[in-house]
């Protein structure tokens, strides 16, 4: 086990290292870790940090959890490389490299007194997650609450205990889907794109949130948009390839954007055209 010192430091290119508290998988290839924060971590939902396990690299993952909860720290990590295959290997006690919050995140406070519409799929709900957890907590300040959310197969979906207290509840609509479906699945099946339509909200008077791979965010955004929610009013978060976090490096440049700086959430009439344009 690394025995590292709890040192807090206010430059944004220093890690700060925190011990890994608990971690669990949520499907085969996806898990989520919890770090202790003390003296406590504040952020915006929709911000990432950059993690490092020492000595391998850096990776940019969305904080999944609370807002309110400021001495844990959640990230919700699919397994695909080099950085993200050393994460998953930690376990309780072990340490880990923090930089961040970092980026713009999802405008919830501004969003009192309207329908909030979170469209989700696969891992774009863990980013998502920290702004649903404020609107429900604050659930007076808003109106109708819709939760779409989509993966693959059943096996893929994230939060699938919390999917189903969120569904328990009366004052939130969550709307389910697969792409492909087994013998456990007895819900919809197809895109999730499909299920904006079945969604009962006020058009004029919605904000959409909307998190997953970039196709379906591409689709997802026009859908609502042909719902009749003005393209201001709906938020797409970005997931680039972000290795320095404050700006100076270029790798997740998107267009006249640096996604770690100006995103990741952008308005949809900002990135409307560049979501068109392949390999932007």
């Amino acid at each position: 086990m690394q025995a590292l010192p709890e040192t807090i430091t206010a430059d944004p290119m220093a890690p700060r290292p925190m011990r890994v508290l608990d971690r669990w998988d949520e499907t085969y290839d996806t898990f989520t870790m919890v770090l202790d924060a003390p003296g406590g971590f504040a952020f915006e939902p929709g911000q990432f940090n950059m993690l490092s396990p020492f000595g391998i690299g850096e990776s940019a993952i969305s904080i999944s959890g609370d807002p309110d909860d400021g001495e844990r720290l959640f990230h919700t990590v699919r397994r695909v490389g080099k950085v993200t295959e050393a994460l998953a290997r930690l376990r309780p006690g072990d340490w880990v490299g923090v930089r961040g919050p970092f980026g713009a995140g999802w405008p919830v406070q501004r969003c009192e007194g309207v329908d909030m519409v979170f469209l989700a799929g696969g891992l774009g709900l863990p980013p998502m997650r920290p702004a649903i957890y404020q609107v429900l907590k604050h659930r007076e300040c808003f109106r109708r609450v819709k939760i779409i959310y989509g993966a693959r197969t059943p096996a893929d979906m994230v939060f699938v205990k919390q999917l189903s207290e969120w569904r328990g509840r009366f004052d939130c609509d969550v709307l389910l889907t697969v792409d492909g479906a087994d013998q456990s699945w007895h819900g919809s099946v197809g895109v999730v794109t499909r299920l904006i339509p079945r969604a009962d909200f006020d058009e004029a008077n919605a904000v959409a949130m909307v998190c997953g791979p970039e196709v379906m965010m591409r689709f997802g955004a026009a859908e609502l948009v042909k719902r009749g929610i003005p393209k201001e009013r709906i938020h797409v978060s970005m997931e680039r390839s972000m290795k320095c976090g404050v700006g100076f490096c270029g790798h997740c440049q998107f267009g006249p954007y640096f996604v770690c700086k100006d995103g990741p959430v952008f308005r949809y009439d900002q990135v409307e055209q560049l979501l068109q344009v392949r390999e932007v």
